[in-house]
């Protein structure tokens, strides 16, 4: 009898809570994971300018899409970009936490300059380094008319090497953001720890390696999943940049996914590349979310 009359409270606590949060429920149910299903089951369909779910192909798009050179090549630039990003951003804005975290004089206005860019759209942030990366009147030119004429940094232009001048617009885009994030983390260590460790005579460089980054896991993890989503969906830099040249230098998967399905007019194509996309997403949410709630259960 006590626990037939637990169950109707279980059930009807919070209820307006849980009332509220059934718009948002239906939402993610029909939009998110229909339209997602509904994605993947015509990438198996030959579908041009309409959906075609009667042209069953199977898996003649993706045989097609993984034998396309713009595609391979859009992967390989995803790639670079992905590990120097996810790399440079961690370092970059961890060692600015760091040293913000010396609570040194003007660091509220340090803090402000180096997140002020994460505060501007990408493709504001694309045509700003367009233009300093621009041979006849940035970088390039400034340190000419300093004496160096012989200087050239024109990464834009040069197949070999554009998909790092997108790199460079992401890192000051995205760093300032990943330094609020570490921070934030720096913020709630425990003074003492730090008291013990100067006491102990343990360096300075040992203190963060050994002691305070572990302590951080939580933190690193999360900044790894944001640059990731970030890295995935890159679109609006390379398209103010360079527009995915020179050539199909800087092609990126997004891109990719945007022609073939609203300029190309090849649906089938274009779900078959973003189903690619989306288990890309898989593959970094999923580990994410072992780590943070696999790990909470163990604990």
């Amino acid at each position: 009898m006590a626990e037939a009359t637990k169950r109707p409270n279980s059930l009807t606590r919070n209820l307006t809570a849980k009332i509220a949060s059934l718009p948002m429920i239906a939402t993610a149910l029909v939009i998110f994971i229909g339209c997602t299903l509904w994605t993947i089951y015509h990438s198996f369909t030959r579908s041009r300018l309409l959906p075609a779910p009667d042209k069953w192909v199977g898996l003649d798009q993706y045989e097609r899409l993984w034998n396309t050179r713009r595609w391979l090549v859009s992967i390989e630039n995803l790639a670079i970009y992905g590990i120097c990003s996810l790399i440079l951003s961690l370092v970059i804005g961890f060692t600015l936490a760091a040293l913000l975290d010396q609570k040194i004089r003007g660091e509220n206005v340090f803090r402000t300059i180096f997140l002020y860019p994460f505060a501007l759209s990408f493709i504001v942030t694309g045509l700003a380094w367009q233009w300093i990366l621009n041979p006849q009147f940035g970088i390039q030119e400034v340190v000419r008319r300093w004496g160096l004429e012989s200087f050239t940094f024109d990464p834009l232009n040069n197949a070999d090497i554009a998909i790092y001048g997108i790199l460079i617009a992401g890192i000051w885009q995205g760093s300032g953001f990943i330094m609020v994030i570490m921070l934030a983390g720096l913020r709630g260590i425990d003074e003492e720890i730090w008291k013990a460790a100067r006491v102990d005579g343990i360096p300075t460089w040992k203190t963060y390696v050994f002691i305070i980054i572990p302590m951080m896991r939580p933190v690193f993890v999360t900044a790894l999943v944001l640059i990731a989503s970030g890295i995935i969906k890159v679109y609006d830099l390379v398209v103010a940049q360079t527009s995915g040249g020179p050539g199909i230098a800087t092609e990126v998967p997004a891109k990719y996914v945007i022609e073939k399905m609203f300029l190309s007019q090849n649906l089938g194509q274009g779900f078959a590349a973003s189903t690619m996309m989306l288990l890309s997403v898989l593959v970094v949410l999923i580990p994410w979310a072992y780590l943070e709630f696999g790990g909470k259960r163990r604990g």
